[in-house]
């Protein structure tokens, strides 16, 4: 039952997997980037040899043409299809994002405006490990393309054969980006962070997973589809143990049905111990007693993924205010979003859909201030400002100022 109680057990219990809480990992990882910070390429190629457990060197670890040609023929034609219909979609929905400088004048001399431009080098960090996630490659490579980078650097860990998975050196290629190196882990961020003698230094890192673990929560009445629910539910369990997936509805037959497919789903699911463990740890059903203390509970989690699954899904959007991207109807599920909508799949998590936004055309640009007065539109209020400085006891703005009128404000003293 949903009570304030569960709502606050459950919030803390799922800010437990915040990247706050690793501190058994913050030593190491507080190592690897002083040690590449001092020592460069040396260390970087070091931790590849021993995490990755292959040797690079400044010749081999970027990623060459050939490379990316043999990519191409290893990657399933059909596959390479599909990646170039998402990134239409992709693109087109992030060009709606772009933002134009601006500037507005009066006729007494002044000019007020605001100049946008594009970061000029940016590290996109894909991972691999578990899995491989050329989807990811276009979320984090295509907005930064669309807001005019010139420079995008991307790297991620080679396999024990030295060599990047085919789907995602396509995947950047088809995307845009720029310059490709073999290395993962916490020495890529700090080969990117500081710039090494292989990997030059970049303004900003993006990647999926930075923020957090996956997570879901689907907002559903009697008229759902439980065989759906269920399964949409386990679509982010099966990311990781600590993946979160929860259901809020106001109908505990609907609840229980879930329940029943849920387990006809682990069955058959090939990814059955990750989706237990995460189930176990961060997995809820929750009865509300109606749909809007359904969505009081839902906009407190502030979940990364929102699925809303009622008779009256649009209304019920509306009154959302705390999520990373919210998925309308039962055709709406959110596979759709990871892989071919458009909207970015890299999401604000662990509470953070409370005051951060989806990866965006934002996140890659950088805003300017432009002021002009001309001399008599300051002279109109060069006292005021004065005066404000004066209050704050800061003589040398007030004098900065004072100077360009000592003249006049002379000639008007009695």
């Amino acid at each position: 039952r949903l009570t304030k109680e569960s709502t606050k057990d459950i919030l803390e219990n799922l800010l437990k997997r915040s990247p706050n809480n690793y501190g058994k990992f913050e030593a190491a990882v507080a190592d690897i980037l002083a040690n590449v910070k001092e020592k460069g390429d040396e260390a970087l190629f070091s931790y590849t040899k021993e995490f990755d457990k292959v040797e690079v060197t400044p010749e081999t670890i970027r990623v060459t043409e050939a490379e990316i040609e043999e990519a191409y023929k290893a990657v399933d034609a059909s596959l390479l299809e599909v990646i170039r219909k998402a990134l239409v979609n992709i693109r087109s929905y992030h060009e709606k994002q772009r933002q134009n400088s601006w500037f507005t004048s009066t006729e007494n001399g002044t000019m007020l405006g605001q100049k946008v431009t594009p970061l000029n080098r940016v590290g996109v960090y894909v991972p691999g490990g578990k899995a491989v996630y050329p989807s990811s490659v276009l979320m984090n490579i295509v907005p930064a393309k669309v807001a005019g980078v010139p420079h995008i650097v991307m790297t991620t860990p080679p396999g024990k054969d030295g060599k990047v998975n085919p789907s995602t050196l396509v995947a950047a290629k088809e995307a845009g980006a720029d310059e490709i190196y073999k290395v993962g882990g916490a020495q890529a961020i700090g080969a990117l962070a500081y710039g090494t003698a292989s990997i030059p230094k970049v303004d900003k890192i993006v990647g999926p997973g930075i923020a957090g673990p996956s997570e879901i929560l689907v907002l559903a009445d009697e008229t759902a589809n439980a065989h759906y629910v269920a399964a949409d539910l386990l679509s982010q369990a099966e990311h990781d143990e600590m993946a979160s997936a929860i259901l809020i509805t106001t109908s505990t037959e609907l609840a229980q049905n879930v329940e029943k497919e849920i387990e006809g789903y682990l069955k058959v699911l090939s990814r059955k111990e990750i989706i237990e463990k995460s189930l176990e740890n961060f997995g809820y059903i929750l009865i509300a007693e109606d749909m809007d203390e359904a969505i009081e509970a839902a906009n407190e989690i502030a979940s990364e993924h929102m699925e809303i699954v009622t008779k009256n899904a649009f209304e019920v959007m509306m009154k959302v205010r705390n999520a990373g991207a919210i998925f309308i109807g039962e055709y709406s599920s959110e596979p759709l979003g990871d892989y071919f909508a458009g909207p970015n799949h890299v999401l604000p998590t662990n509470g953070t859909a409370k005051f951060f936004s989806a990866l965006s055309v934002d996140d890659f640009i950088k805003k300017s201030s432009i002021v002009y007065y001309s001399r008599s539109a300051l002279q109109e209020i060069h006292k005021d400002i004065i005066q404000f400085a004066s209050s704050e006891q800061l003589t040398a703005h007030a004098n900065s100022i004072a100077v360009r009128f000592e003249e006049e404000d002379k000639k008007e003293q009695p």
